[in-house]
Formats: C-alpha cells, structure tokens, sequence
C-alpha cells in the first residue's frame, strides 16, 4: 500500500535524478546510508555530556542517537495508530523520521557544545560554525571522501530527509552576533533546493530569524525525540557518576520558585534515586513524553500546498513540556555548570584553539608561510587547503578537519604537537 502522504516532490535527491529501482524506499535508502558512514561511527567517541572513553556505561553522541531515533519512530507509530489525521495509507514516515535522528548530531565536533563554541568564536570572521549547519554540509557536501582523487561529496539526500535535519533556516548574516541557530551563508542553494519552487515566497515572507519557525512535520517529530531522550538520560548519566545526588538536587530545589507540580516531579525523582529505581522510572518517563504529543493542522500557506509535510504541528501537551524543561534546568546547573565540567570543558576548548593556532599559521594565509611548510594533515585534506580560492575557504576546510574529529582523536593530536614524551611511530592514529 503506497503511503499517500508523500510525493515524488519528496522524495526527489539533491542530485536531481532518480535512485536506481531498490527493494528499499528512498527514505530507507537515506537512513542506511546514513549508518555506513564513518562519520556517524566517529560519533561513538563524541561527547554528549562527559568526555567519552572515562567510563563504558554512559551515553556518547552514537548512543544518544540511537535512543533518539527509536523515541521517533515510537513517536510515528502512535501518531499513526491514534491521530484521526493519519490512516494505514496515510501517515508520517517512521524509517524517514528514524534517518533524521541517526543524523541530528553528525555536525558536532569533538568536546560537546564546548567543542562548538570554540569552533564558532574561531570561524566568527569566515561565516560562523554552527552544528546544525555542519549538518547540512556534510550531508551535501563533505560526508564521504576518496582520497585517490582528492575530493569530498554529499551523499545525495532526498528532499524530505534534508528538510528533517534542518532545525533552523536562518542564514549567519541575518542572525549578527548569534552563538547558534543558523546556517551558512553559502547553503542557500540547499535551502532553495529543500523549498522547491516555493523558496522565493519563503524568503520574502520569512526573513532571517523567522524562517527557523519552519520546520516539516519529521523535523519536528526529530526535535522533541531529542529534547526527550537528552532531558530525560542526561538525568540517569549523571546519577550514575554521582554528579546528580539526593543532596545536590535537594540544595537545587531549595533556590528554586517550584510551583507545586515541580516540586511533585523533584520528590519523585529523589524517590527514585533513593529506592535505587531511576532507569526503569526514566523510562516510563520516557514513554509519558512519547504520549505527550499529538498532530494540529497548521494554518495553510504555500508550503503545506506543496507537501503534506507542512500541513501539521506537533503539539506537546504543556504539562509534559513544562516537565522536560525542568528536567533540562536541572541537568543544567548542576552538571554542566559544575566544577568538574566547566574544568573539562575548558581543557576541550584549549586543545582545540591549540590545534587551530598550528594549522592557521600553516595553512590558512600562504601568502605568509611558516619558515618550514610541514605537512600537518591527511593528504586529502593537504590537497583541498592547496586548490582553495580564498583565505574563507581554507579556514572552512580547517574546521571541517576539527570537526570530524573524535575526543580522542583531538587529544591525540594535540599530544603529538605538544608533548615531548608522546609520539611513537607506531602511534600514528
């Protein structure tokens, strides 16, 4: 039975021609590629909240990614089962979905939102960093390499799989002085692609910061997945490690104005950590955040002409919203503001500004080389630096090699620059 609500609008790829006949659908196509790449690999070795690799039980950005794509498709299957909007012929995509949230952190760099703040005060001349963004190019630009010819590619997405990752839509000029929430100035070409014959309207009707408000019914699907599984797990792992302790949340609570359903949720959770019961209460949380949501028609306008996939919103009931948030503010002050992770979080951000001082006086002005031109990176990426027309270019290529970076990887990296006792032969890796 053909799911009517996509078209070949949709499923067009980036390429412009069609995919050879598969057994598979586009969007099936889409997430299994996504799970071959190296790049979705290198995301085992990725911060999600403590640096990877100190102990084996807590979440990466790989785990995480996982957990959020098995919250969407949970999310596809009820709203399937129990919208009145969706029927057996007529329903939101759960492998499309699933593809998007195996992708929504690719971009991240190594050392978590540290990582990317450094990264972003780095490029702040050259467009901005953004890991949304980075997202994006990777999947049409940069995902896969072949070395044999010195070139980077995309891997051809369809129109509805690109649209599911792109969180925001602002571009970096009209967001001046914004941390996050944009993508690169030269993207415009996969915006206009995404949007189809409709991107002229879009951006006259929506400028800057307000076409982020635009997101497809599978992008949105993707967002609270992630707000679910990070507001909920962020929670366990750091239970788990003892930075999230009956004393540390009851001194929270005490400096907190928690209205009386807060303050029920916070008694719960010291409950749960007492009876030694978080992950399974956690993970009927889970479930609760998953009922949480249901389908509204969205006002018409000439995107949900074009495609059922801006024909509705998901709406998350406010009670299970306001829960999440509070869950997250929790999280927030009393980890990521912690001692231990501002420490950690420093020691990320001075590996990176370290490397990027060496590969900058290297690569990025060759008009004012080093006195001995070293080859510090991989061939491929020595041959891109090589043939780039400008100072921007080079410094976007200087990012991208930082960015695929793992933890450990930088860290490495950083060693063999930096310590004399570090660097054997057979130590190249």
């Amino acid at each position: 039975m053909t799911n009517q609500f996509y078209q070949d609008f949709d499923r067009e790829t980036a390429s412009g021609y069609p995919r050879p006949d598969d057994y598979r659908t586009p969007f099936q196509v889409d997430r299994d590629r996504i799970l071959h790449t190296s790049a979705f690999r290198r995301l085992q070795s990725k911060t999600q909240v403590f640096l990877s690799g100190e102990y084996d039980f807590y979440r990466t950005r790989l785990t995480h990614s996982l957990e959020v794509a098995q919250v969407g498709r949970s999310i596809c299957q009820r709203l399937k089962q129990r919208s009145d909007q969706l029927s057996d012929d007529y329903y939101i995509d759960a492998d499309l979905v699933e593809a998007a949230c195996l992708s929504h952190d690719l971009g991240h760099p190594p050392f978590g939102h540290s990582g990317e703040r450094t990264l972003h005060h780095w490029m702040r001349d050259f467009g901005g960093f953004e890991g949304n963004a980075q997202t994006l190019r990777m999947l049409t630009e940069t995902i896969y390499a072949n070395p044999r010819d010195g070139k980077l590619t995309g891997m051809k997405p369809t129109r509805a799989f690109l649209d599911s990752i792109l969180k925001y839509k602002a571009f970096h000029h009209e967001v001046p002085g914004a941390r996050n929430h944009f993508i690169y100035d030269d993207q415009e070409t996969w915006l206009a692609f995404v949007f189809g014959m409709a991107w002229r309207e879009v951006k006259e009707t929506w400028s800057g910061s307000s076409r982020n408000s635009l997101k497809s019914i599978e992008c949105q699907v993707m967002d609270w997945a992630d707000d679910t599984a990070y507001s909920l797990n962020d929670l366990v792992d750091g239970i788990n490690v003892s930075f999230i302790t009956t004393e540390r949340i009851e001194r929270w609570a005490a400096t907190q104005e928690l209205n009386e359903v807060q303050a029920e949720h916070v008694s719960n959770l010291l409950r749960a950590i007492r009876e030694e019961r978080t992950e399974p209460v956690i993970g009927r949380k889970i479930g609760e955040f998953i009922a949480g949501c249901h389908l509204e028609e969205a006002e018409a306008n000439i995107l949900s002409r074009q495609s059922h996939r801006y024909r509705f919103n998901l709406v998350i009931e406010p009670e299970i919203r306001e829960e999440a948030d509070l869950y997250k503010r929790l999280a927030l002050d009393v980890v990521f503001r912690s001692q231990q992770l501002q420490q950690l979080d420093y020691k990320g951000d001075h590996i990176l500004r370290r490397l990027l001082e060496v590969f900058a006086e290297r690569y990025l002005d060759p008009e004012c080389p080093p006195p001995v031109a070293l080859r510090l990176l991989p061939p491929l990426y020595e041959k891109l630096l090589g043939e780039a027309a400008s100072k921007a270019a080079r410094a976007r290529i200087l990012c991208d090699y930082l960015a695929t970076m793992t933890d450990g990887f930088a860290t490495r990296t950083y060693k063999r620059l930096f310590d004399a006792e570090f660097g054997s032969i057979v130590d190249l890796v």
